[in-house]
C-alpha cells in the first residue's frame, strides 16, 4: 500500500522534530503574505507616470530635453552610489 500523505519540505524527518512542521507552515504563510503585499506598487506607478510626462515634455519642447536629461543623469548617479554603498 502506497503512502499518500502530504510531506512538508524535503526533509523526511520533519515529523520526528517537534515544531518543524509549525516552522514550515509559518514560513509558507509568510511567503503568501509577501506575495499579496502591494504597498510599493503605487510608488512605482507614480514614478512611471512622472517619467512618461518628462519624456512627453522633452518631445514637445526640445529646450526642456537637456534639463530633463540632466535630472535623469543625476538620479541615476545617486541610485548607483546608493547601490554601491549598500554592497
Amino acid at each position: 500500500m502506497e503512502d499518500k500523505s502530504i510531506r512538508l519540505g524535503s526533509n523526511k524527518s520533519a515529523a520526528a522534530e517537534p515544531g518543524r512542521q509549525d516552522k514550515v507552515m509559518k514560513n509558507l504563510i509568510m511567503k503568501l503574505k509577501v506575495m499579496r503585499d502591494t504597498r510599493g506598487q503605487d510608488l512605482i506607478e507614480y514614478a512611471l507616470m512622472a517619467g512618461f510626462v518628462a519624456v512627453a515634455a522633452g518631445a514637445i519642447m526640445p529646450g526642456v530635453a537637456t534639463s530633463i536629461s540632466t535630472i535623469f543623469s543625476k538620479v541615476a548617479s545617486v541610485m548607483e552610489a546608493a547601490t554601491n554603498a549598500g554592497s
